[in-house]
């Protein structure tokens, strides 16, 4: 596979990556924690509130990550903002749809829930922080610059000739 011209695609992917990682392990402790607080529907709060929030989070970087392969085309810019609009859509769809589903559940405990669903938007924060710090990034990219003069022309004349 070549590289993407387009330069926020690795980081992105980066970062899709570590809060994958990441996920992993606050599933784990929120799961821990809510169990010594509630006992097993605590478990269950705890690591749904943590797969809620990464798979919301997760959704806008890969929609990112999938506009990005129209990059070129004459239509990436419309096509990129469609895709992620689409995207944000999607979310609050499944947003809501979770939730009138969830809110009726003898099994959700309601502060673990929401406790874990915060602590999965701040560990996706922290994620894209150290992303971010980490990456080395030109100051400007995703252009290309002239290389060479014709010869025709001299390096201080105009177009038009003089």
């Amino acid at each position: 596979m070549s590289p993407s011209p387009v330069s926020s695609t690795p980081i992105l992917r980066r970062t899709l990556l570590w809060s994958a990682g990441a996920a992993v392990a606050l599933g784990v402790i929120a799961g821990a924690i809510g169990f010594a607080v509630a006992g097993v529907n605590g478990l269950w709060s705890g690591l749904l509130g943590v797969l809620l929030a990464v798979l919301f989070l997760a959704i806008t970087g890969a929609s990112i990550l999938f506009a990005n392969r129209w990059f070129g085309d004459p239509l990436y810019v419309q096509l990129f903002f469609a895709i992620v609009l689409g995207g944000w859509l999607l979310k609050l769809g499944i947003f809501i749809v979770v939730m009138i589903v969830l809110s009726g559940q003898p099994w959700i405990v309601p502060l673990v829930f929401f406790l874990s669903i915060v602590a999965g938007v701040a560990m996706s924060l922290i994620v894209d922080v150290i992303v971010l710090v980490r990456m080395r990034l030109p100051h400007v990219s995703d252009i290309s610059l002239p290389t060479e003069v014709p010869e025709d022309r001299a390096p201080g004349q105009s177009a038009g000739g003089q």
